[in-house]
């Protein structure tokens, strides 16, 4: 999927949220750029700078560096993205930008995920999360119509990735 996906702009919304997986909360990493489209998404077990910093590195390489970041006042998020400034080699840094309703685009969308998960009992294994959340936010990038394609249907999109 990662290879057919449109480019996405240089000015990237982040946020997580938490979803009940085994009764516990785990953090739910994802982000949009300001157009709304789906940049990355990774869930972990925790909300920590680590897992922060797990997730910007993920989608810095399937994406490259944006230019800005917005995010709420998380200080996992901006400990996550300082320090992959500092690990950088390039000069051109990632700007912070913490400000509250500019994150109203991500967090629309993830209501998407939330809806999903709400029909359904919940989930048992962290693992089949995983999946279950990989296969939704694949979904709505079809849906969001991100991926390069001739085919003129959804199902067409899909049936190709999934070959």
């Amino acid at each position: 999927m990662h290879k057919r996906k449109k480019q996405i702009c240089d000015g990237w919304r982040m946020d997580e949220t938490y979803i009940k997986v085994g009764g516990k909360n785990r953090y739910l990493y994802r982000a949009v750029d300001k157009h709304g489209n789906t940049v990355d998404f990774l869930l972990t077990k925790r909300r920590m700078k680590g897992s922060a910093q797990k997730f910007l590195n993920k989608a810095l390489s399937n994406n490259g560096k944006p230019r800005i970041i917005n995010i709420d006042k998380s200080g996992a998020n901006s400990s996550g993205i300082r320090t992959v400034n500092k690990r950088s080699l390039s000069v051109k840094k990632i700007k912070i930008r913490k400000v509250k309703y500019l994150n109203n685009i991500v967090e629309q969308d993830h209501r998407h995920i939330k809806r999903r998960i709400m029909i359904s009992t919940g989930f048992k294994e962290f693992e089949s999360a995983q999946r279950t959340i990989a296969g939704i936010e694949v979904i709505n990038i079809i849906r969001k119509n991100q991926i390069h394609d001739s085919r003129s249907s959804w199902f067409g999109t899909f049936k190709s990735l999934a070959a």
